[in-house]
C-alpha cells in the first residue's frame, strides 16, 4: 500500500528572495524526478515535491539543502494543499491567476497513469472550482500594476513611445493580450526566437506587435519608452546581452516582473522590481481586499475534499472528478 508525502518551502515560511533563488536552481530537476514518480513544483515563491515516501526521502537533502522544510502526510492532505495553491490562496498576490496554469504545466512532466498525477489533478480541479465559486480573483494583475506605473511616469496625457516586453512566455503573452500597450505608439516583444513566437501569435489576429532579437534593441536612448522584463529564463550570455541593450536604451522606467531581480546595477535607471515598495503597495492593497474571503474559500475546499475522498482510496489508485 502506497503512502504519499509532500515536502515544501514557500514565501510564507522562508524569505521570498531566498526561495526564488533556490527555485531557479531546482527547476531543472523536474524531468529527472518525474521519472521516479515525483511531482516537482517550482515557482517564483515555492519549491514543493510530492510522491511516494521512499522516493522523497531519498532526495529531500538534495532538494532542500540548507532549508527547513514543511511536511504533508497522506494523499488527502496533498490534495488539500494543492487545491489551496490552485485557488490562489497561498500566492503572494492573493487570487492571482498564473499559479493555476503553472500547476497544470507541472503535471506535463508526470506519467498520467501514476497515482500522484491523479492526486494532483484532483487538487487542481477542486481549487479552481472553489476559486470560481467565491470569485477569489486578484483585484488587479501584473497588467494593472504596469498600467498604474505607466500613468505615474507619463502624467497629464503625455504619450509614451514604445513598450518593450522582454519574454514571450505565459506572462509576456498575457501582458500583450491585456491591452496594456494601447497607450503606446507601438509594442515590441524581445525574444531569442522570433520565428517561433510569430507562429504562436498567428491565431491571435487582435495582437499587433513587432518582434526583435535582444541584440537588436538599444541603438540609442529612448526616454519615452518603457521596458518590462517578463521572463526569468535567461542564461549568462543572454543576460549580458539584455543588460547591455537596456543600459543603452535608458528608458523612462524598467518594470521587472521576474522573481530574481534582473538588473544588478540600476542606480542610474528608474527601476521597479517585485521587492520595491512601489510594487509591494499594490500587493498589500489587493491582499487586504481578499483576506476576508479566505475562511470561506478554505471551508469550501474542505467540504469538497470530504466528498472527493470517496473516490480517493488510501492507495490513490482510482480517480474521479467531483467538480
Amino acid at each position: 500500500m502506497s503512502e504519499f508525502l509532500g515536502l515544501y518551502i514557500d514565501h510564507q515560511k522562508t524569505e521570498p528572495f531566498a526561495v526564488a533563488q533556490h527555485s531557479a536552481k531546482m527547476k531543472t530537476l523536474a524531468t529527472e524526478l518525474a521519472k521516479v514518480g515525483i511531482l516537482l513544483l517550482t515557482t517564483c515563491v515555492r519549491v514543493e515535491a510530492y510522491g511516494e515516501k521512499p522516493a522523497l526521502r531519498s532526495i529531500n537533502s538534495t532538494l532542500f539543502s540548507g532549508f527547513s522544510y514543511e511536511r504533508i502526510e497522506g494523499a488527502a492532505a496533498i490534495v488539500k494543499r494543492l487545491a489551496e495553491i490552485a485557488s490562489g490562496a497561498h500566492s503572494q498576490i492573493l487570487g492571482e491567476s498564473y499559479i493555476s496554469h503553472q500547476l497544470v504545466k507541472t503535471l506535463e512532466f508526470i506519467d498520467p497513469n501514476l497515482p500522484i498525477f491523479k492526486i494532483a489533478r484532483l487538487g487542481i480541479d477542486i481549487g479552481r472550482a472553489a476559486r470560481e465559486r467565491h470569485r477569489f480573483f486578484a483585484s488587479f494583475n501584473y497588467d494593472q500594476i504596469l498600467q498604474d506605473i505607466v500613468a505615474d511616469r507619463f502624467p497629464d496625457g503625455e504619450r509614451p513611445d514604445r513598450l518593450y516586453v522582454i519574454g514571450s512566455g505565459m506572462l509576456g503573452l498575457g501582458l500583450i493580450g491585456s491591452g496594456v500597450g494601447e497607450r503606446f505608439q507601438s509594442t515590441v516583444v524581445v525574444t531569442r526566437n522570433p520565428k517561433n513566437l510569430r507562429k504562436r501569435l498567428r491565431p491571435r489576429t487582435d495582437v499587433e506587435v513587432a518582434l526583435m532579437r535582444p541584440q537588436d534593441i538599444g541603438d540609442g536612448p529612448e526616454p519615452q519608452s518603457i521596458v518590462v522584463i517578463a521572463t526569468a529564463d535567461v542564461d549568462g550570455e543572454y543576460e549580458s546581452t539584455l543588460q547591455s541593450a537596456i543600459l543603452r536604451l535608458a528608458p523612462r522606467v524598467i518594470v521587472d516582473l521576474s522573481s530574481i531581480p534582473f538588473l544588478r546595477d540600476a542606480r542610474k535607471l528608474n527601476y521597479v522590481n517585485m521587492y520595491k515598495d512601489e510594487f509591494l503597495r499594490f500587493i498589500e492593497m489587493n491582499n487586504e481586499q481578499l483576506t476576508p474571503k479566505l475562511p470561506l474559500l478554505f471551508a469550501d475546499i474542505d467540504t469538497t475534499l470530504r466528498t472527493a475522498q470517496t473516490y480517493l482510496p488510501v492507495n490513490a489508485g482510482r480517480y474521479c472528478s467531483v467538480i
